[in-house]
């Protein structure tokens, strides 16, 4: 990787920002800091710089909201969590540079995409159905976030959509995702490192953004109830799919 360059630094900034906050304030922009980390870095190498910044914040996270998770959900999604992880890693190490660019992009445009179709059938139908709290619920979701985070870092969207169909309260529902995904990118580690995405270069710039990462994290409890949600979503959803366009094409 080559040094991104002063606006480059500045995107990563940004990206870092919303990282932390993703996980402490509005959950659900994370894939907008994916798709940032992806157009300014190679496509591969972003998820390597991506996931040590998320382990980062996911410990500000479980700190903040540990006592609230509920274990029962935790236990169901991990080990097709692992299965789909697998896949992703053993799918990653045989994909080129061209071909991980366009998946993430395809990934992140298919999470905006769900985002938008879960809003429209929650506006439509209300409540959520009672089939979604099923094993094989679990399964698929579990597998496909598991899938995801390897491939792209990408798995936020997934998990929020199932979490919110298990009805969870807000404060459950904070303390389960921040588990999660703390657990979850611990154990992709290893993956990564032998994929070669965690390496000197990547660490360097982490340590760089991680004060952005940690500002952000420590920050979204205190700015969330300033900042109109809806609004702030629409502009991250817009911003992550014309980042995924770009991608792609």
């Amino acid at each position: 990787m080559t040094d991104p360059g002063g606006f480059g630094w500045a995107l990563l900034a940004l990206g870092a920002l919303i990282v932390g906050f993703s996980k402490t304030g509005i959950a659900g922009i994370g894939a907008l800091a994916v798709a940032i980390f992806a157009n300014v870095l190679p496509a591969r190498e972003s998820t390597g710089v991506v996931l040590p910044l998320l382990i980062a914040a996911d410990v500000v996270a479980v700190i903040s909201f540990r006592r609230h998770a509920v274990w029962s959900h935790l236990g169901r999604l991990f080990p097709f969590a692992a299965i789909g992880i697998a896949a992703g890693y053993l799918a990653m190490n045989r994909l080129g540079a061209l071909e991980i660019r366009k998946g993430i992009g395809a990934i992140l445009l298919m999470m905006v995409l769900l985002h938008l179709w879960r809003q429209r059938r929650e506006k439509r139908d209300g409540a959520q159905s009672e089939g979604a709290r099923s094993l094989l619920s679990a399964a698929g979701m579990g597998t496909l976030a598991g899938f995801t985070t390897m491939l792209a870092n990408a798995a936020g969207p997934i998990m929020i959509l199932y979490l919110l169909a298990m009805r969870l309260p807000k404060m459950e529902f904070m303390g389960t995702a921040a588990w999660y995904f703390f657990l979850l990118n611990l154990f992709k580690v290893p993956f990564s490192r032998d994929l070669g995405l965690i390496n000197a270069f990547s660490l360097k710039l982490n340590l760089v953004l991680l004060p952005f990462v940690l500002a952000g994290a420590f920050g979204g409890r205190a700015l969330l109830p300033r900042i109109p949600q809806k609004l702030f979503e629409r502009l991250a959803l817009a911003l992550t799919a014309l980042a995924a366009l770009r991608l792609i094409l």
